[in-house]
Formats: C-alpha cells, sequence, structure tokens
C-alpha cells in the first residue's frame, strides 16, 4: 500500500509552531494549490484547494518557523493522516492533514536574501536522515528539482 502526497503551492497562512511539554514541538499551516481548466464554454476556471499540513519533525519544525511565512512557494512530500475529535457539542469531527516527511522553498526568503552566506540555492530541505540543516547548508540534495513549466 502506498500512502504518499506531493504537493507545490503557497502558504495560506504563517506557520503556527507550539511548543509540547514533552519537548517537542509541532508546525501547522495552510497551503494552497491550484489548476485551471476550460469549462464546456471555452472560460477558463481557475481552483483552488487548500490543505491542511503538519510537520512533526525536528528539524524541518525549525525550517518552517524560521524561514516560511504567509504566500511562499513550497514543494512538500508527506503522507495523509486522519485525525477524530469531539466538538463542542459532542459531534464525532475527522479532519485529513498532509504529514511532511520533506520540504523543499521554491522561493528565497528575505532573511536568506539579506544574508551575506553565499547560497547556490535558498531551498531548504529534510528528511528523515537530516534533523537539522546548518546555517550555511540550505539544500539537501535527495529532494527532487521542480521544474516550474507546468505540462499542462
Amino acid at each position: 500500500m502506498v500512502n504518499k502526497v506531493v504537493l507545490v503551492g503557497r502558504l495560506g497562512k504563517d506557520p503556527e509552531v507550539r511548543h509540547l511539554s514533552d519537548t517537542s514541538s509541532v508546525c501547522n499551516f495552510t497551503l494552497a494549490t491550484n489548476e485551471s481548466y476550460k469549462d464546456r464554454q471555452g472560460n477558463r476556471v481557475d481552483q483552488t484547494e487548500w490543505h491542511n499540513i503538519t510537520i512533526w519533525r525536528p528539524g524541518l519544525v525549525g525550517v518552517a518557523e524560521k524561514y516560511l511565512q504567509k504566500g511562499k512557494l513550497v514543494y512538500l512530500e508527506g503522507k495523509l493522516k486522519t485525525r477524530a475529535w469531539d466538538d463542542k457539542e459532542g459531534n464525532k469531527r475527522y479532519t485529513t492533514e498532509v504529514h511532511v516527511d520533506q520540504l523543499q522553498m521554491l522561493e528565497r526568503s528575505q532573511d536568506a536574501a539579506s544574508s551575506t552566506t553565499p547560497q547556490s540555492n535558498a531551498g531548504m530541505s529534510g528528511n528523515s536522515s537530516q534533523e537539522s540543516p546548518s546555517a550555511t547548508d540550505h539544500t539537501v540534495s535527495n529532494t527532487p528539482k521542480v521544474d516550474d513549466d507546468l505540462p499542462f
């Protein structure tokens, strides 16, 4: 069985990081992806899908907290997780989130642009073998490069 999600989109809000009592942290934000198509009359229709994003990996939480902000373009890989909860009236509710395993910034952040450290790529990525990138190492090569020219 495969549970894998790959998204390229823009942050809908600044990341919200919560530091939990057991010294772990979690980061949440929304991500917008867009697609367009032509309707029967030939008019272009743009459709936006909103995704709930959750990051638990310590290195990626730090990257998201420091470098991501509303409107930034990112590449994400992860898996879908659905959790249940009870609302105030006692009704069972469900929410589906993308739990991120890898993250790649596709735009230079303001912090990186004003930095005096030379960078070949302002992207950040992470995976299970790289918990926390150093201040000068902003790219991990095992993340696939995303081509901006979409084939459709």
